[in-house]
């Protein structure tokens, strides 16, 4: 085929054509880049300087008295719990980071590298023996819901619960009577396996992984011979798509946050506080403050809005402190559930034990009764009001 000839008037005027084409494509993509530098300018200066917010008050006090009054409100219709290993420490599972009583703190056993490599998907597909042999101590159907597991089942019963974010792999949501459609299970869950073989991915069930749990074999697939590792999510792994999906639309229309037994230490889950609009009160329910992250670094690194529990600044975020048990039993009494509450425990324990007696030789020494959360104490908790008690 010829060469086109430049002199040709049809052929000199297509290109000019293609040439305003391009050149109009490439102030669209400058127009696009520069919008985008806009937004995050936008977004700076609102998060860091507070210019352009609508930052309304919708508490009249920033104390758990306060965030039961806007419960009570025709404001509150939404509410997001985002929860941690906190929230299960009752029922006899450890946390991780607690010194001496944490998970990470208990690994010596297993002679670890260094504690997190348990939950690193590279150190797992070379050694699966260190978490299997953990797993068999901490899995699924050897623990109770906790009080703050009832008490999210009771917003859901309110028809209060948009959605409960959790970190944790206990399913104890689902046991206290979530729904799927009410959990995202951030971290994932024990409650489904795969082959970890990318061409494989053969699935199996909570059922199928406890019997290879508890012989102390190392689950392998029936159909490649690959380890079978529980959708849990570890280090070096992405987060469920769910996860991201859910999150772009639940936080466009919370009403509430409250956040139990976490040290929001761990991305992209941290950052879910700073996803609210900036109107959204947030109560946090934990043993001691956290999420005040600096509002510039926040900012920089796109972790949102820190928490801002003591500054003169500070107008929609409250932080109950002490065990989450006795913080939940406390919302609950104000709001005039307390009594509710405390019966849906029972009665919800007592169905659990009588499972578990009718599958055990010996009920006296089941896992399951060893394993309930305390009976509520007298202890005060403190708050961020002149620690007084509630």
């Amino acid at each position: 085929m010829a060469d086109p000839d430049p002199s040709d008037p049809e052929e000199t005027q297509a290109g000019k054509v293609q040439e305003a084409q391009d050149s109009e494509s490439d102030t669209e993509e400058g127009a696009a880049g520069g919008e985008a530098e806009m937004d995050f300018l936008r977004n700076f200066f609102s998060q860091t300087l507070g210019l352009g917010t609508q930052k309304e008050r919708l508490l009249d006090e920033l104390t758990l008295e306060g965030v039961s009054r806007y419960m009570q409100s025709e404001r509150c219709r939404r509410v997001i719990c985002l929860v941690g290993a906190g929230i299960s420490t009752s029922a006899g599972i450890p946390d991780f980071r607690s010194p001496n009583t944490g998970l990470y703190a208990n690994l010596e056993k297993y002679r670890l590298p260094y504690p997190e490599a348990i939950f690193e998907i590279s150190y797992f597909k070379k050694h699966p023996e260190p978490f299997f042999a953990l797993a068999k101590e901490l899995y699924p159907g050897q623990f109770k819901p906790t009080i703050c597991h009832y008490f999210i089942r009771l917003l859901k019963e309110k028809g209060l619960l948009l959605r409960c974010y959790t970190q944790n792999i206990d399913t104890l949501e689902r046991v206290a009577g979530l729904e799927p459609e009410d959990l995202v299970e951030a971290h994932g869950t024990f409650y489904t396996s795969h082959c970890i073989s990318s061409g494989c991915r053969q699935e199996y069930s909570l059922s199928w992984m406890k019997e290879k749990i508890f012989s102390e074999v190392t689950p392998k697939c029936e159909k490649c011979q690959s380890v079978v590792k529980p959708d849990i999510v570890f280090f070096g792994e992405n987060l469920p798509a769910r996860f991201f999906s859910c999150m772009q639309s639940d936080f466009l229309k919370v009403d509430l946050l409250i956040i139990m037994g976490t040290s929001l230490q761990v991305q992209p889950f941290a950052s879910l506080i700073g996803k609210a609009p900036l109107s959204t009160p947030r109560l946090l329910i934990n043993k001691e403050k956290t999420g005040q992250t600096d509002p510039f670094l926040g900012m920089m690194m796109a972790l949102g809005g820190g928490m801002d529990f003591d500054s003169k600044k500070a107008y929609r975020d409250v932080a109950w402190l002490g065990d989450c048990d006795q913080g939940c039993l406390a919302l609950a009494d104000l709001l005039g559930w307390k009594k509710e509450l405390e019966d849906l425990v029972r009665k919800e324990h007592a169905s659990i034990d009588a499972q578990s007696a009718s599958r055990s030789p010996n009920p006296t020494t089941s896992a399951s009764s060893r394993n309930s959360p305390p009976p509520p104490t007298k202890e005060e908790p403190r708050t961020t009001e002149g620690e007084k008690p509630q």
